[in-house]
């Protein structure tokens, strides 16, 4: 893909997503960051270890859930992608998801919370009630890498977590 020519010149490849194609829950994040279009996975770096102690944490593994970006190429300066990045990318987004058929999705910070859902809410607004997207559940959490940055924010993140986990059935 070459529809936003500054992600595809300064890219070393596209981040599409990683694990089960077939997963129940899906996490989206904003983009990729140095380490995840060095590696071509999505979640590697140190919000990709925070987001691994989460998931464990709720009796999950990576190879259980799906994790994919609302955009596939990395921003430069690791910016947040602007909304025009956004809508290019927003096809491949909706065919991932029509593809994976996720009973539940899980948004992770403000940057996916706002462009799956088409708001502009901010994520403090959006976390702590279950929205819905194309008929699938979906609950908004803080960012892995706002976690890193604000410790005391995990606790709102385990309550989101928990609340997902009863809406899915899982202990």
């Amino acid at each position: 893909c070459s529809l936003c020519q500054e992600l595809a010149s300064t890219r070393t490849q596209t981040v599409f997503g990683v694990g089960d194609p077939k997963a129940r829950l899906c996490f989206l994040g904003e983009a990729p960051g140095a380490t995840e279009d060095e590696r071509g996975e999505p979640f590697v770096g140190r919000a990709g270890k925070l987001l691994d102690k989460i998931l464990e944490a709720c009796h999950l593994q990576r190879d259980e859930v799906y994790i994919l970006n609302v955009l596939k190429c990395r921003p430069p300066g690791n910016r947040n992608p602007s909304p025009k990045e956004s809508q290019n990318c927003r096809r491949f987004l909706n065919r991932q998801l029509q593809l994976i058929q996720p009973e539940f999705i899980c948004c992770l910070g403000a940057v996916a919370a706002q462009n799956l859902l088409e708001t502009t809410s901010a994520i403090g607004k959006l976390r702590g009630s279950v929205h819905h997207y194309r008929d699938i559940p979906v609950v908004c959490t803080y960012h892995p890498a706002y976690l890193l940055r604000n410790p005391a924010a995990k606790s709102h993140t385990w309550d989101d977590m928990k609340m997902l986990m009863r809406e899915m059935g899982t202990p």
